[in-house]
């Protein structure tokens, strides 16, 4: 897909799954399991869909899946089926190998957007982009050192360490641009300190919500999952973003979504819908 002079495309790391309840917050399962149904365990199928960015000089990744770092237990707990190695997926899609990755964009440090930033090697770990710079928010990184009780199982300190002893990983403000035209912003609403990003170029803008709108299911006002630490705030930031999306006529990234990654936001009258992008 080329956008202005950029080239995009999303890179698809793997599959995994979390328990509907906590992915649907106050909703009742009567009404999610209708649009996402639930396995026995009442988990549903998730996606970790990366998004890789061309500049011609910068060749960029946002955000790197779960990972392949997971015991057999672990794996099982989360029902990871990985089809391909991350590196494997964005070779096949771009043609690019990861050691021509220049910058890797972390959203934020839960395992299931960084987990691929490194991978073991031998009886250790090495960073899976070895000649890019890391760029995270230093607010982010800092709770992520000192997580709260709520979400410390979701930082595992083995995606970010082997990064700050090889030196390529810098932090950064709450608003940054790491190159022209991408917009890095934080934004409240699932944590304190997670990023959202926005590429405008060429007259279009695709806009990537990270977790505040994880799946084209979460587009109703109320259907915010259980994680956010400040779920009357990503309300608000639902109300604000989804008219200036569907008026704007921006694609949209749904990170987690298995079926629809990158769509259109469509307002029918009565609420926001995704619809499949009809010319990019």
């Amino acid at each position: 897909m080329i956008i202005g002079d950029y080239r995009i495309e999303v890179i698809p790391d793997a599959e995994f799954r979390l328990d509907g309840g906590a992915m649907f917050g106050v909703v009742p399962r009567v009404l999610w399991e209708s649009v996402c149904p639930p396995d026995e365990k009442n988990r549903i199928r998730l996606n970790l869909n990366c998004i890789f960015i061309d500049t011609g000089k910068d060749k960029i990744l946002i955000d790197t899946g779960i990972g392949g770092k997971w015991s057999e237990k672990e794996t099982e707990i989360y029902g990871i089926g990985r089809r391909k190695l991350l590196s494997d997926s964005l070779f096949e899609v771009t043609g690019c190998r990861a050691d021509e990755i220049t910058k890797v964009v972390n959203t934020h440090l839960h395992f299931d957007h960084a987990g691929g930033n490194t991978i073991r090697d031998g009886g250790g770990l090495r960073p899976q982009f070895p000649n890019a710079v890391y760029l995270v928010a230093k607010r982010e990184l800092e709770h992520a050192e000192y997580p709260s009780e709520r979400d410390r199982a979701s930082y595992l300190p083995e995606n970010w360490e082997p990064l700050l002893a090889s030196q390529q990983l810098v932090t950064m403000p709450d608003a940054y641009e790491p190159v022209e035209g991408l917009q890095i912003q934080t934004i409240r609403g699932h944590s304190a300190t997670m990023q959202t990003w926005r590429l405008d170029r060429g007259g279009q803008t695709i806009y990537g919500f990270a977790d505040l709108i994880p799946t084209r299911h979460h587009l109703r006002p109320a259907w915010i999952a259980a994680y956010d630490l400040f779920p009357l705030e990503t309300l608000e930031f639902k109300k604000t973003i989804l008219p200036q999306a569907a008026a704007e006529n921006w694609l949209c990234l749904f990170y987690h979504d298995p079926e629809m990654p990158l769509v259109k936001i469509k307002f029918d009258g009565k609420s926001f819908i995704a619809s499949e992008p009809a010319d990019v």
